[in-house]
């Protein structure tokens, strides 16, 4: 704009001159010379000399004259030629801008439509929760809580329209709002609650952490209502928790004949609506170190159990589906149906999911009392009572007969689980075996997905491998390891139950001759003097790496970066999650090394894409 307004002064400074046709000016310029020309020749007798003079004077102003027109009009022509160019750039500059501006705009609105469409998700999850609060608070009854439920699972998605400024208002400035929201949309999908002890990232310990967190992902993808109730563990990870807040009520649970203050928090987790339960007078059940491994554990999970039940029930929800998992919280079932169906969840029902049946907690039938039961109406072979010790009761069984369904995950068939891998459970699988289903350990792909692994230095795919060998030689830069890429590398993530015998030890030791890189790594549940420190005193190698933390980073890129896996069974479900993704993204042939237990060689399977 500046060189255009300089052009155009300059135009105008010039508009001085003279804007007719320049030949009509020669013509009078050589008129007037002839003129001059025919009085100096008239009067040439009484000028002489200085008529000569005048004339030669008149000529050269004439000339100067013409010189000075003609320097005008080629200035006008070049200034009019550089101000055209100059327009032509300013509109190509124009057009570039606007383009850019375009993008701009193009990119800001995909922006806000993944940033609303994330908080969308979130905003009506956080709403459900605090419909929740008001429950607790006295503030609404169950029956009115209930209608607004219905309301904003039916409109979820145009919840944020009405609902956008949710955590500036007060629980009573919502309510008035909600009273105002239409409920005329019918229900749509399932309202699940999972009443459990892991979930990644919060806590985790083996593999029902990330089957809770990818099946509540999943299932929410699906158009169903996902809610997650865990104990507040003192080793609680909350960093990616959103909106944790604490509901200004206490909950009062039983539990060994009184009634117990819970201090009850709620936040979002992946988008999944998450609530946290924290005993006060029984503040020392999960102010620990371990999630597991107590000598009070069925007083701690049974306390959880009841209290998340009465949670449930005094705030109003009406849940399609309780899904339980292992024995730590099997006990909802025979509590949900002796105690909490008639407390308005007619239309509840039970799912157990049992992630192996070896763990089945055997416990006095009087403890049964702590959280309300009828030990007497429990302690019987059709129930609880335990097939082998019958003295006791078993807690993994009576989730078994009081659920609905029950979910066996495993790679085996509903027979061969019964038969061979029930622990004692037989009889009881084989009367229920029309509710049993069974189901692969499932994982979320993003997580395990090696084109998108955020831990990875390079990302690589099936139709991509270069990724691969990058890993790996950064793996091996990181661990110290020599980087050739005909070495062989074997990575193992060890277990609890790793069964490394002294023939599969001398195995490993004959391969390191050979060339062979090891990598031996603990994983969550690896306890420090577990088989990891076994191995570690018997195997001292300039070609072997022990990790003795647990880090998620590393994780990934030993299961990216490795040419072998070593581990007990290629079904460990600790192990299924890295290896089906991080390893079989690759078309070529992919090798794990199983020590199978009661044999002395190594086993190698080979597996093709």
């Amino acid at each position: 704009m500046k060189m255009e307004s300089v052009i155009n002064s300059t135009i105008l400074s010039l508009a001085c001159f003279p804007k007719s046709n320049p030949s009509i000016h020669h013509q009078k310029t050589v008129k007037a010379r002839r003129t001059v020309c025919c009085s100096l020749s008239k009067n040439s007798n009484n000028g002489g000399d200085a008529n000569g003079l005048l004339k030669e004077e008149e000529e050269e102003k004439y000339n100067d004259i013409w010189l000075l027109f003609k320097e005008a009009q080629q200035n006008i022509l070049y200034l009019n030629k550089l101000r055209l160019l100059a327009v032509e750039e300013l509109n190509k500059a124009n057009r570039e801008k606007q383009l850019l501006l375009d993008k701009i705009q193009q990119l800001e609105a995909v922006n806000k439509l993944a940033l609303s469409e994330g908080n969308e998700q979130s905003l009506w999850r956080e709403l459900l929760l605090r419909i929740d609060s008001m429950v607790l608070t006295g503030l609404i009854d169950s029956a009115e809580a209930s209608g607004m439920r219905k309301a904003v699972m039916s409109n979820k998605f145009s919840v944020a329209l009405v609902f956008f400024d949710i955590r500036q208002k007060t629980d009573a400035e919502l309510l008035a709002q909600l009273r105002h929201f239409s409920d005329g949309s019918r229900k749509i999908g399932f309202h699940i609650i999972q009443i459990c002890t892991e979930m990644e990232p919060l806590v985790s310990v083996g593999s029902l952490s990330s089957y809770v967190t990818g099946l509540s992902k999943a299932l929410q993808k699906k158009g169903h209502i996902v809610e997650v109730i865990l104990p507040k563990y003192a080793c609680l990870d909350l960093t990616e928790m959103q909106g944790l807040r604490e509901i200004e009520a206490e909950l009062y649970s039983y539990f060994n004949g009184q009634l117990h203050g819970n201090r009850i928090w709620t936040g979002i987790v992946h988008g999944i609506g998450v609530t946290l339960i924290q005993p006060l007078y029984y503040s020392s059940f999960f102010d620990r170190e371990r999630v597991y491994g107590y000598s009070d554990d069925f007083e701690r999970f049974t306390y959880f159990s009841r209290a998340s039940l009465d949670y449930i029930a005094k705030s109003g929800k009406q849940p399609d589906v309780l899904h339980i998992h292992n024995w730590e919280t099997a006990i909802v079932g025979p509590l949900f149906w002796d105690i909490f169906v008639k407390q308005g969840l007619g239309g509840t029902r039970v799912l157990l999911t049992c992630h192996g049946f070896d763990s089945q907690c055997l416990e006095q039938p009087d403890k049964l009392a702590l959280c309300g039961l009828d030990p007497a109406r429990l302690h019987r072979p059709d129930r609880l009572q335990d097939h082998t010790m019958t003295h006791l009761v078993n807690i993994l069984k009576g989730g078994l007969v009081y659920s609905n369904k029950v979910v066996m995950v495993s790679i085996y068939s509903k027979e061969r689980i019964i038969n061979s891998f029930s622990h004692g459970l037989e009889s009881t699988l084989a009367i229920h075996k029309d509710k049993l289903l069974v189901s692969p350990c499932g994982f979320d792909n993003s997580t395990w997905d090696p084109s998108k692994d955020k831990f990875l230095p390079k990302n690589y795919s099936a139709d991509d491998l270069k990724g691969k060998s990058i890993c790996k030689v950064a793996l091996q830069q990181q661990l110290g390891l020599s980087k050739n890429s005909s070495t062989v590398l074997v990575g193992c993530i060890s277990t609890e139950s790793l069964d490394f015998d002294l023939n599969n030890q001398k195995a490993v030791w004959n391969a390191t001759q050979k060339s062979v890189q090891f990598i031996f790594m603990g994983s969550k549940a690896t306890s420090a003097d577990g088989a990891l420190e076994y191995l570690k005193q018997e195997l001292k190698d300039e070609t072997v790496r022990f990790i003795n933390k647990y880090d998620e980073a590393l994780l990934h890129l030993i299961f990216a970066g490795s040419d072998i896996i070593l581990c007990q069974s290629f079904h460990d479900p600790l192990l299924q999650v890295p290896v089906s993704r991080e390893l079989f993204s690759s078309k070529q042939n992919l090798q794990c090394i199983c020590f199978l237990s009661g044999r002395s060689e190594i086993q190698v399977i080979t597996y093709t894409k």
